[in-house]
């Protein structure tokens, strides 16, 4: 069965439980649809070993190739029954993903069951009943907040009733959830701190451009408002609401809707997961979502409290790890959460805006040499039209070095006058590499070369990700797709035996040796690892790009990272941050992050003590002559090998220990250089 006929018979399926994008079916109305659907759903689970009596209810997209077998073993015996698991198949990608709600205290719920049973069936019009009484109370008024346990007990109290046996009853009286008397005494507003500067998250958008102008702004649970202040003073069209601070203003959909350490401060489980789904039904492009996180050791100082904490100022933190975090939007939102950073994750509303973000995080950058006008000649005439034409023709040339190939009118301007002058694209593109000869056209390959192996790490990294299909990628990389790869699918195969790739130890020892032979600095650990700073990463090759680019997907932007450490045959890779990293000859390590990627876990590692951060020792390994201080470096580094204050290669554990060694030499370190003890 193909997609397209997939498709056809999920559109006729004569009953069911009917959303926009699905439709639910249990087994009992099978007799009812199509029997090769019926077949293909049975063969769907024997492919993937899902026992008969482990999955009671199909969940069928209505425009994806996608399907998902749910399990509600009390179907039959609890008026809302509990999920206990999911399996969800892509059958484009011939994938799975599996998630498991047994020990789950708020696991999704299921309401209206006769719609998926058929209306001679012996339970239809019991359920039938249930659902009325349900109607009648008024608790679907709300169908977005009612999806999960927790959410929907509430509803039911919220509305004046209690459940007894999976039957409403009218309570006497509407009582106020039990939060004991410490809940009711916790101090959420001071959790709202005072800014001098935009929060992380608004850097966060401001960085990638989304602070340009061109969209609207919420602030869901803006606090204080400071960073509302700060975008308005721009021109920037941003309002917000908060439960203590603006409680009175309006919650309105927007282009960029921000709940920004919110979900972490919230102590009900239900309220929290209610307000992040209310974030996303206010939100038209993309949310973006940030909590606390924390170690066990830094949580360990307060008061437990639920799932988090008391703090000293009588608040309530969620601290989350940084897949935890990760995995609770997803599970809340049923979407896919992509790591801006440490606690701030991004989820796309529009999934084309999505496609462009994570196209434009893997695509290199390279300052193109300008074309430099040849003096003209009677002799060609080729040369006088590129004269007559040279400064459109530059700006041409360093879009198709961009593209690595030739330009539509939508992704170049001045199109309209490429074609006045010279008739078309492909005529100039011609005429550029005419007149400047094999350095031109050398160039040129080079820049297909360089798309193409962008646009293959971004698929693979796609992949890793379970990012969303060809439907959803913009009209720009449909282009793509067909000029370096000619079909999806091709693209698709070769970018995932690249994903596959970065398993085999033997391939990520060999890249990481040919790395360190052609990058600017780097660091190579024979059988061990491969360190190099940052800014070279667009340097490696494409397998170790995608080893480095998923590590950077499960721990986000490398804005405060220094060195990267490509961990060989461990399946690791590490982030360092240092202090003064640029102005400093020993600078001192501040963070460490270890990203473990057989686990799909992050470790954290904070310095705290200052005192006690250990030294980068011959900083120089990781540089070259574009960084301003390389040249002192050098020096510096020459020096302190010379004076062999280390024994037996052993590193010192802070600036002390080296300031302690230099001593007996009659030495101390200032700035870049040596001086004698006075």
């Amino acid at each position: 069965m193909d997609a397209l006929q997939f498709t056809h018979l999920i559109r006729d399926i004569p009953l069911g439980k009917k959303l926009p994008d699905a439709v639910y079916l249990h087994k009992d109305s099978f007799s009812e649809i199509e029997a090769s659907l019926t077949q293909f759903i049975h063969a769907v689970a024997k492919a993937l070993k899902v026992e008969t009596q482990d999955w009671h209810i199909v969940k069928l997209s209505r425009n994806e190739f996608r399907l998902s077998l749910l399990s509600y073993p009390s179907f039959f015996t609890e008026a809302y029954p509990s999920l206990t698991q999911s399996v969800t198949v892509d059958l484009n990608k011939l994938s799975h993903r599996i998630v498991d709600y047994k020990n789950s205290d708020n696991p999704p719920i299921l309401h209206r069951k006769e719609t998926m049973l058929p209306t001679h069936h012996t339970s239809y019009e019991e359920f039938e009943c249930i659902t009325q009484e349900g109607e009648n109370a008024g608790l679907y008024d709300n169908s977005r907040m009612i999806g999960f346990k927790q959410s929907w007990l509430r509803v039911i109290e919220r509305h004046g009733y209690t459940l007894l046996d999976g039957r409403l009853f009218r309570s006497s009286a509407l009582t106020s959830p039990n939060n004991s008397e410490q809940a009711s005494s916790i101090d959420r507003h001071k959790t709202a701190i005072v800014r001098h500067e935009l929060s992380a998250p608004m850097k966060q958008l401001a960085k990638q451009g989304y602070l340009n102008g061109d969209y609207t702004i919420f602030d869901y649970g803006c606090g204080r408002g400071d960073d509302l202040t700060e975008l308005q003073a721009h021109g920037l069209d941003a309002i917000g609401w908060d439960p203590n601070f603006r409680p009175e203003d309006d919650k309105l959909t927007s282009d960029l809707v921000n709940i920004g350490f919110v979900i972490n401060v919230i102590e009900d489980q239900v309220e929290r997961s209610e307000a992040l789904i209310g974030a996303w039904l206010l939100t038209q492009k993309l949310l973006v979502v940030s909590a606390m996180l924390a170690n066990d050791k830094y949580i360990s100082q307060f008061t437990p409290y639920k799932d988090g904490v008391i703090t000293s100022r009588n608040t309530f933190q969620k601290y989350y790890a940084q897949a935890e975090l990760k995995g609770y939007i997803e599970r809340t939102l049923d979407e896919n959460a992509i790591a801006i950073a440490p606690g701030i994750y991004y989820v796309f509303k529009d999934k084309i805006e999505e496609q462009r973000f994570l196209s434009g995080r893997f695509k290199r950058h390279h300052a193109w040499k300008q074309i430099t006008a040849p003096t003209p000649t009677s002799e060609e005439q080729a040369r006088l039209l590129f004269t007559r034409h040279h400064e459109l023709l530059n700006r041409f040339w360093d879009r198709c070095l961009q593209l690595g190939r030739l330009p539509v009118q939508e992704e170049f301007s001045e199109i309209a006058d490429i074609n006045s002058a010279l008739g078309n694209a492909k005529k100039a593109l011609k005429l550029l590499l005419q007149v400047q000869g094999e350095q031109a056209t050398s160039e040129f390959e080079a820049a297909i070369e360089m798309r193409r192996e962008d646009l293959l790490v971004y698929f693979a990294l796609c992949q890793f990700e379970q990012h969303k299909g060809y439907q959803h990628l913009p009209e720009e990389q449909k282009r793509d797709i067909k000029v370096f790869f000619d079909t999806y699918r091709v693209a698709l195969a070769e970018s995932k035996t690249l994903l596959y790739r970065i398993a085999n130890t033997e391939e990520i020892e060999a890249a990481c040796s040919q790395a360190h032979e052609s990058l600017p600095a780097s660091k190579l650990n024979l059988g061990h690892s491969l360190e190099l700073h940052k800014k070279f990463l667009p340097y490696l090759p494409a397998l170790l790009r995608v080893y480095v680019g998923a590590a950077a997907q499960l721990y986000g932007e490398l804005d405060e990272i220094d060195v990267v450490k490509i961990h060989i045959t461990s399946g690791k890779v590490s982030f360092m941050g240092y202090d003064d990293f640029d102005t400093s000859p020993l600078p001192t390590l501040r963070e460490r992050i270890k990203v473990k990627m057989w686990q799909l876990d992050v470790d954290f590692f904070d310095y705290v003590e200052k005192d006690n951060r250990p030294p980068l020792i011959y900083k120089s390994q990781f540089q070259d002559e574009t960084f301003e201080d390389f040249n002192k470096q050098i020096s510096f580094d020459k020096r302190l090998k010379k004076e062999d204050i280390f024994e037996d290669n052993k590193r010192p554990c802070n600036l002390n220990a080296v300031t302690s060694s230099l001593k007996p030499k009659g030495l101390e370190i200032r700035g870049y250089r040596f001086y004698k003890l006075t």
